[in-house]
């Protein structure tokens, strides 16, 4: 092997490495999949000020939005145990009591959650069309 061919094959196998690199550190940090309440309040002190996602049910009644920002306050449960949330950002139209929600952000010593995210999961089931539905008043023949 001459010397512009040894160039070439260290040079190769330094981008491979740093991509290498790059793929598993960013496969590390955005691979972060979600706790429930009671994993996160179980972890102690471990969790405070680390980037976390804890999925959990709005607590009814819990919802305080400031009408003057895009800030809300709530609870969230795993059915056991409840934390409360601080949320500042736009608030998702599905966002109601009772409704299953993801939080990221960082738990504070405080017992609070402060989120930079809020995403809230869709319905999972559909109601059929009622009698009174539109679709449903038509009959053939009429």
């Amino acid at each position: 092997m001459n010397k512009k061919q040894l160039k070439f094959a260290i040079g190769s196998v330094m981008i491979v490495a740093a991509i290498g690199y790059l793929v598993v550190t960013g496969i590390s940090k955005t691979s972060v999949y979600y706790l429930t309440v009671g994993e996160l309040l179980s972890k102690g002190d471990s969790v405070y000020g680390e980037g976390v996602r804890v999925e959990g049910k709005v607590v009814g009644g819990s919802i305080k939005k400031d009408p003057t920002a895009l800030k809300v306050d709530f609870r969230i449960t795993d059915g056991n145990k409840d934390i409360a949330i601080h949320y500042e950002g736009i608030i998702p139209d599905l966002f109601e009591n009772g409704r299953d929600v993801v939080v990221e952000g960082k738990y504070t010593r405080e017992g609070v959650f402060k989120a930079h995210t809020l995403l809230t999961s869709c319905p999972s089931k559909y109601e059929s069309a009622g009698k009174d539905h539109p679709t449903n008043q038509f009959t053939v023949g009429s």
